[in-house]
């Protein structure tokens, strides 16, 4: 059924404006539909695989209704029209009336294209000791004699049952000593699960596991350090990220660095990813300003570190390799006591960490190194695929062994993802065999924006989990925190389960969030003093400026947003943008949010602010990415009080799921694609898969330019995020992205 009707009014779907059919969503919530025929409550049905039409909120049969209505056409002059939310609809008049099209129409989902049919392939088990069973490929790289062996471990091919068997096969059936073998990992969670393994299924005791030296990189170099050193790397020097903080901030004085401007949490992002490939303060060359300033604030830091005795996480690998380098005695005691060198998440090292295991190695060159090229993700911390890529070259007597059976994911999403993944240029020549089919291919679906992405799938979740399966399931995945923002309100807004990373904070308290929000809140509270605080920032008016307009405001008998009239001691231009400003509060209070918030931008001095204190810059977090974000979210309600409260409201939920923590067990998971590295579901959607966020901008303009590193990587965070699903696997491209239109990832060319 494609017509309804809302207060007399008649809606056509066929003519109805494409971007407002989350409006009709949230009216037929509320009620506010009804049939044009019986009169009975309608709702807009709005599904991932079906076009939208109207239905019986009761869902009773709807096919006498839409087979006794016929449209009326309505007199064209009387075309009175009333507000309605964000959009006016003229009374008495059906939208059908109109020949205008509508701005974008509705795109049904569609699939990969040609799938070669699914062959079971001959992979017979055998056992080894302990009753161990592994297939052929796994059971190859376990008992290889290789004096080095690369284990290229492709999406769910078993890589950690391969690791730990190894150690175990080690152990047991060359009777090599537990104490002479290594293993690292790159989460202590990874560690303590492969020893639980080792000491429950491969017949080893409890002291046999102990015994090896297992870890992640930083644990284990950490305890070399302290072994050696125990004074001067007593815990209780390691900075706190505060004292982290505190130092760069510190040197950010000198150059006179605005402490609730400068972006001092990538300065020391940064400054982690120079150590990481060493580079030590005398020896980077910026390459613009902002690496100019990180620069310095890495020399100081470094000085006031070294100053007080005191080390970071990264010294724990950095200084390490000193030892190691600077320390004959030492160096050689450890190459001949470690025989066996074991390292999960290869294609995740970094230079200092390759470095290590290259001395640490040297005397029995016997390291047994498992990943995947295709799953190199971590760049921004230095991590680099090159070292998996040139592994033969470095220890050319190395045996690389393929495992190439994906027990994971069903054939459909196996074939998917090898198709676009073997598009990158930068990789071992490889392809990845499920071991099943289940008929169901990728869907592509294409909701109009961000808002509407979300409904999509809460809509599906709901049909999912009443056909019988439950919430834990399933996972949605986005690119960056933000990108998560609609989907957890509307996760908050229904009666499924669901967890978020605890470290996520609320998208409305972003700097870049808040300080359009504080407009709005001082049009709605003139004395509000936190958006105030806020509002200074966006004047570029100095901190204490705020006690000096709190007292004004006492001594005037105002308000703060007046008592900003009356601020002495700044400079003219400011002062003329406060009487410039000061007369729009009035008018946006009465305005919709969306066009408040274009008013503020253009007219009242936010436009200013992002450009000089947005983070502009930053090729990932700008402040103009977060005001586009915050319009999105504003676009369905009706009143900038509605906005604040929604805000508002949003804020407390993160905080108290922040601080309390909601069930991990038995809710859908909300994660970033870095974040579900390593975990797998039966069910996946991710979200926002369009240029500009997978790729991303950053990546298309570096790929314009010669460099195709970061557009690479790009393509293999996607390859990740497709092949965490077991069964079924939806992937969203909203056809408007942050208000503009966007166009269905590129990766996709490979794949449709």
């Amino acid at each position: 059924m494609f017509f309804a009707k809302f207060s007399d009014r008649l809606i056509d779907l066929s003519h109805f404006p494409r971007e407002d059919y989350q409006k009709l969503f949230d009216w037929s919530r509320k009620g506010l539909l009804e049939c044009p025929v019986c009169g009975k409550p309608v709702a807009i049905r709005l599904s991932i695989s079906a076009a939208p039409e109207f239905e019986h909120s009761d869902h009773s049969a709807a096919a006498g209704c839409l087979n006794a209505y016929t449209p009326q056409k309505s007199d064209p002059t009387n075309r009175v029209a009333e507000p309605s939310g964000a959009f006016r609809i003229p009374k008495n008049r059906s939208i059908s009336d109109s020949a205008d099209q509508p701005s974008a129409i509705w795109k049904n989902p569609s699939f990969p294209g040609i799938i070669a049919p699914f062959t079971e392939k001959s992979d017979p088990l055998i056992t080894l000791f302990d009753d161990i069973t592994l297939n052929q490929a796994q059971a190859e790289a376990v008992t290889s004699n290789a004096s080095s062996t690369l284990v290229l471990a492709g999406a769910g091919s078993g890589k950690t049952r391969v690791l730990t068997s190894r150690a175990a096969f080690l152990i047991q059936e060359r009777a090599a000593a537990p104490s002479s073998i290594m293993l690292i990992t790159f989460t202590v969670k990874a560690a303590k699960e492969m020893k639980e393994r080792m000491a429950s299924l491969y017949g080893l005791s409890v002291q046999q596991v102990n015994a090896m030296v297992t870890g992640t990189f930083h644990g284990i170099f950490y305890r070399i350090l302290t072994h050696h050193d125990r004074s001067r790397w007593d815990s209780k020097n390691l900075l706190k990220e505060w004292q982290r903080e505190q130092y760069v901030k510190q040197a950010g004085r000198d150059l006179k660095l605005d402490e609730t401007d400068f972006p001092y949490d990538q300065a020391l992002q940064q400054i982690g990813l120079w150590k990481n490939t060493r580079l030590s303060p005398g020896e980077v060359k910026p390459a613009d300003a902002s690496e100019e300033k990180n620069a310095y604030l890495y020399k100081k830091y470094e000085e006031f570190k070294e100053a007080n005795g005191q080390f970071d996480f990264d010294d724990m690998l950095l200084q390490c390799l000193h030892l190691l380098e600077n320390d004959e005695a030492i160096r050689t005691s450890y190459q001949n006591r470690f025989e066996h060198i074991l390292i999960d998440e290869f294609q995740d090292i970094n230079q200092v960490q390759y470095e290590i295991i290259q001395i640490l190695s040297a005397h029995h060159q016997s390291v047994f190194a498992v990943g995947d090229d295709d799953q190199s993700i971590y760049a921004f911390r230095g991590s680099n695929p090159a070292f998996l890529l040139r592994f033969t070259k470095d220890f050319p007597d190395a045996k690389v062994i393929h495992l190439a059976s994906n027990y994971r994911s069903s054939h459909e999403i196996v074939a998917t993802a090898n198709k676009m993944i073997e598009r990158n240029r930068e990789r071992h020549q490889k392809k990845m065999d499920a071991t099943f089919a289940n008929g169901i291919k990728p869907m592509f679906f294409y909701p109009y924006d961000e808002e509407e992405e979300a409904t999509l799938i809460v809509n599906d979740l709901k049909d999912k989990i009443r056909s019988g399966r439950k919430p834990h399931e399933f996972a949605i995945l986005y690119r960056t925190h933000t990108g998560g923002r609609a989907i957890f309100e509307r996760l908050s807004e229904s009666s499924i389960p669901y967890s978020v990373d605890q470290e996520t904070g609320s998208f409305y308290e972003r700097k870049m969030v808040r300080t359009p929000l504080a407009y709005l809140r001082l049009a709605v509270n003139p004395d509000d003093g936190q958006a105030m605080k806020d509002l200074i920032f966006a004047l570029f008016l100095k901190s204490h400026v705020l006690q000096d307009i709190k007292a004004l405001s006492i001594l005037n008998d105002c308000t703060l947003l007046e008592a900003l009239l009356h601020v002495q001691d700044i400079k003219p231009f400011q002062q003329k943008k406060i009487q410039d400003i000061l007369p729009y509060f009035s008018k946006i209070k009465a305005m919709s949010p969306l066009d408040a918030l274009n008013l503020i931008e253009k007219k009242m001095g936010l436009a200013d602010a992002i450009k000089k204190r947005g983070n502009e810059g930053n090729k990932m977090d700008k402040g103009s990415d977060d005001l586009q974000d915050l319009k999105v979210a504003a676009k369905k309600f009706s009143t900038v009080e509605e906005l604040i409260e929604h805000a508002d409201h949003m804020t407390a939920l993160s905080s108290n799921l922040k601080k309390n923590g909601r069930s991990q067990a038995n809710g859908v998971r909300l994660m970033t694609i870095h974040r579900s590295k390593g975990l797998e579901f039966p069910y996946v959607y991710v979200l926002g898969a369009v240029d500009g966020s997978i790729p991303h901008d950053f990546s298309l303009e570096s790929a314009r330019n010669g460099d195709f590193t970061a557009f690479e990587e790009e393509r293999r965070l996607l390859y990740v995020a497709m092949t965490r699903a077991q069964f079924e696997l939806y992937l969203s491209s909203p056809q408007t992205r942050r208000g503009r239109k966007s166009a269905p990832s590129r990766f996709f060319q490979a794949i449709q």
